[in-house]
């Protein structure tokens, strides 16, 4: 009998899983806006108005939920008025924050609401805090959702837009700890309820207000935000990423030893630590759970390719970071009740990207099949499970083998994802189905693996990584068998 098992309860549903837990996040940060998103109407690149036509294809497909933007520490230092009007006329600056690049504000926040229009995502603006003023702020909400007479509205249709977007999600600064101002707690709530009064609500557009949170285990913040500015808000940021030995050296994205796997998966387990702790601090002043822990930057974090600029942060993409993605998603889900919201660090070009560009070429990585696999879970319904799964282990370090998650959506369909850390073994798991509506139901699964730890896509090889067909289970009355590959991620569908 295996020593691996999964039982899930179909009739017994806890919390939604909010679609915008699968959102992403686009900084002026080395390629991601330019190039990555961004060529210009006059680019031999195939285009909608300057924004790659190929990119916008293989981000509807994710269903991305929502995207954050312009950063990060750069929203901390972008002054919204220089990325408007003609572009022959916008200000060009140097990018201190990441490679001391020319900015020459191209992109800005006409563009930007192009892009979400053309992928139906919500866009999720973050303004500026660190070097910004308050009227600042509000006058750029106001630019953006204000129907009526106004300077702003005016100065937005003189740019082309008569009517104004649709704007719900805005977040009050960014890392206000550290890049956006090196701030204490009691500073920032101070600011944060000054500046998010500001933030208004014009007409019918309800703006969900985003305050700057901890970075990592700062506990202290969160107690010091939600004791003084939990009610002005509805949801407190949380920034973690996944760095394989943070004291010493990140590591490569591939070429890795055995003993980086798995530092790198236990640090992404500590996800789960930080969100329950941190929730259970928001639980005391909140314990209705209406503000969101809104996790808007995650992900792996390792040193940049060779021979590329290091402010640029680009790195490659193996199944390693597939496996970070699934487990953290199991996380998410876990905590759905609280988290409503996380963004992965960054879309295309940076940190732990689902796309990557060179020239008019453009791969989808490891990561991106993750999102591709698991947007069925977007807006389920969490089911209740139990996970009993051994260990791997590997230089004196362990995290379990299998981590799972299961949800059900409108139609009834109950979908399983299962995240395999044993990068070498296959690995036996029975799944117990409990509570199904139908005696009689059908089986359909997909797998993503690899025959080596950093297997990963490249320019000469697109599809290396990629997900298959999986029967490697047998169903036995309201039983599953599965034999899971080495480092593997799997989606299961029973309908």
């Amino acid at each position: 009998m295996s020593t691996n098992k999964l039982s899930i309860n179909a009739d017994q549903t806890l919390s939604v899983i909010d679609r915008q837990i699968y959102g992403h996040f686009s900084e002026h940060l080395g390629r991601c806006i330019y190039e990555g998103i961004w060529v210009g109407e006059d680019s031999p690149i195939e285009n909608t108005k300057g924004i790659r036509n190929d990119v916008i294809k293989a981000l509807k497909e994710l269903k991305i939920p929502g995207l954050r933007w312009p950063g990060g520490c750069f929203a901390d230092e972008y002054h919204w008025k220089d990325g408007i009007g003609p572009k022959e006329q916008r200000k060009r600056m140097i990018n201190t924050h990441w490679g001391g690049v020319v900015e020459n504000n191209h992109f800005g926040t006409h563009e930007f609401m192009l892009l979400c229009e053309l992928l139906e995502c919500e866009p999720i603006i973050c303004g500026n805090v660190g070097s910004g003023t308050v009227q600042e702020m509000s006058e750029w909400v106001e630019y953006m959702t204000f129907d009526g007479v106004s300077p702003m509205a005016q100065l937005r249709a003189d740019n082309g837009q008569e009517k104004p977007w649709k704007l719900k999600y805005f977040g009050v600064g960014n890392e206000n700890w550290g890049c956006g101002g090196n701030m204490r707690p009691e500073y920032y709530a101070d600011l944060y309820r000054r500046y998010a009064t500001y933030v208004r609500n014009y007409g019918d557009n309800k703006v969900f207000k985003i305050a700057c949170g901890p970075n990592n285990d700062d506990y202290r913040w969160t107690e010091v935000l939600m004791r003084e500015a939990g009610r002005f808000m509805d949801g407190l940021s949380l920034h973690y990423y996944t760095v394989p030995d943070q004291w010493h050296r990140k590591g490569s994205a591939t070429g890795f030893p055995e003993h980086e796997w798995i530092d790198t998966l236990v640090k992404a387990q500590h996800m789960d630590e930080l969100i329950t702790r941190h929730s259970a601090i928001m639980d005391q002043y909140d314990p209705d759970k209406r503000v969101a822990l809104v996790v808007d930057e995650w992900g792996t974090w390792y040193d940049v390719e060779p021979g590329t600029n290091p402010g640029f942060l680009y790195q490659q993409n193996s199944i390693r970071d597939a496996l970070v993605a699934a487990l953290t998603f199991n996380i998410f889900h876990a905590h759905s009740d609280r988290v409503r919201m996380a963004n992965i660090a960054q879309v295309i070009n940076v940190l732990q990207s689902v796309i990557l560009t060179e020239g008019d070429k453009m791969i989808l990585t490891p990561t991106y099949h993750v999102f591709n696999m698991y947007k069925v879970h977007q807006d389920a319904q969490l089911l209740q499970l139990d996970l009993q799964s051994e260990d791997f282990t590997s230089n004196g370090k362990s995290i379990k083998a299998v981590s799972a998650t299961a949800s059900k959506d409108a139609n009834g369909t109950i979908h399983i994802s299962l995240a395999h850390m044993n990068p070498s073994q296959t690995t036996e798991l029975e799944i117990d189905l409990r509570g199904l509506a139908n005696e009689k139901f059908s089986v359909q699964a997909t797998e993503l693996t690899a025959n080596k730890m950093d297997a990963h896509n490249t320019f000469e090889a697109p599809e290396t990584v990629k997900p298959q067909s999986f029967t490697a289970f047998e169903v036995n009355g309201h039983s599953l068998k599965l034999t899971l590959s080495p480092a593997s991620v799997t989606s299961i569908s029973i309908a």
